[in-house]
């Protein structure tokens, strides 16, 4: 199905993102899988094409361009042509928003330049070893001294960990109130900041995860972004977006698979015959093929409506759930469509099956995407049905 969201200026950028990631990313793609984690250099050659935080404005160096289809069309074509690990789209989508929209004019002029040229790289920590989605059982706490705050507590599972210059950190401010939560930048070099290891994951392998520790770090109040005590608001307004951004990487991902597949069926013989020729895997390529594409219009549709400022928590939270979910179905039917070789590295579905099981878990499990669904449906476990 022709999608048509896209203009000609779309396709243009289209085809230079294209070229980037399939010269200047992919080719670096095993290297920093054996090694855990993508080079710095990668951020500064992005910045130079001005493929980071193009949202900014051009005062801080950025595009002005808040068209979100950009956007879109990068995580798309890195999906085909980059690095499952290579984490622009978190640096300039998911974590630079958080300075363009809550910094003061102080704090953007002071970090979106060097963020924007990829200087700086990017990191949020919300995730702590006791708290994942719940972010009200968060620990880590900032201490309001006065002239600064003291921040104490780690944080796990923090991706850019350890690349990242500038993280976002969410830290307790308020102990008598459960959503009593603000948002703090901690700079690479504090005293008391430190980094863990870089976590060995099941799959997306290239990008460095990490643990974080702050250890009585010395904050300025210049450093809190945002407003006092609404971290947690704060947080709720870009988990949208956040799960949008997600959406679109699991059905570009599954599509970079099926196409994977496809080639791949009609040139492995099995029995006198191509694997694409046994009646099995047509229905398979079929099902798989009907699946992406409805949620590809599906995903197009919230996109439009997230440019026009009308995207719904729960569009999105069945965004997220719909379109990993599909991911998590055609990755696995992929691989087996591979036989024994969908198992090998070597193979690029056996890469895209492994990353794929996280994408249940990010920004949301599928449980708390159905809770949030049923919810707006008026199921809400917290009031008795039918009135009573």
């Amino acid at each position: 199905m022709d999608r048509n969201i896209f203009n000609d200026e779309h396709a243009m950028f289209r085809d230079a993102a294209r070229n980037f990631f399939k010269n200047e990313i992919g080719p670096h793609s095993d290297r920093w899988h054996a090694q855990g984690i993508v080079d710095r250099e990668a951020f500064l050659q992005a910045g130079e094409q001005g493929m980071l935080l193009m949202w900014a404005d051009e005062k801080y160096g950025g595009a002005g361009v808040a068209d979100f289809r950009y956007e879109q069309i990068l995580i798309e074509e890195m999906a085909h042509y980059g690095d499952a690990g290579f984490y622009m789209t978190l640096h300039s989508r998911l974590v630079g928003p958080y300075i363009g929209e809550l910094g003061t004019e102080e704090q953007k002029q002071r970090w979106l330049p060097k963020c924007i040229s990829g200087e700086h790289i990017l990191a949020i920590a919300i995730t702590e070893p006791g708290a994942g989605s719940d972010v009200s059982a968060i620990r880590t706490r900032a201490e309001d001294k006065g002239d600064h705050f003291l921040l104490n507590g780690s944080k796990t599972f923090i991706s850019n960990g350890i690349n990242a210059d500038l993280v976002v950190v969410v830290a307790r401010t308020n102990p008598e109130a459960q959503r009593g939560l603000s948002l703090f930048v901690v700079e690479r070099g504090m005293e008391g900041f430190e980094r863990g290891k870089n976590l060995k994951k099941m799959g997306l392998r290239s990008q460095d995860t990490a643990e974080l520790f702050f250890d009585n770090v010395k904050l300025p109040k210049e450093n809190l972004l945002g407003e006092l005590n609404r971290g947690f608001y704060h947080l709720m307004h870009f988990l949208v977006e956040e799960r949008l951004l997600g959406s679109i990487g699991y059905i570009a991902n599954s599509e970079a698979a099926f196409n994977a597949t496809m080639e791949y069926v009609n040139e492995r013989r099995a029995f006198g015959k191509t694997i694409a020729e046994f009646q099995h895997t047509r229905f398979e390529m079929a099902d798989m093929r009907t699946e992406i594409d409805v949620a590809q219009v599906f995903i197009d549709r919230c996109v439009m409506e997230h440019n026009a400022g009308k995207l719904t928590a729960e569009d999105a939270a069945k965004a997220k759930l719909f379109c990993s979910e599909v991911e998590d179905r055609v990755t696995d039917q992929c691989v087996q469509l591979h036989g024994g070789n969908g198992y090998m590295e070597e193979y690029k579905v056996c890469r895209m099956f492994t990353n794929a099981r996280v994408s249940r878990i990010f920004a949301g499990s599928s449980e708390i995407m159905r809770e949030i669904i049923a919810r707006s449906m008026g199921l809400d476990p917290r009031k008795k049905l039918g009135g009573q």
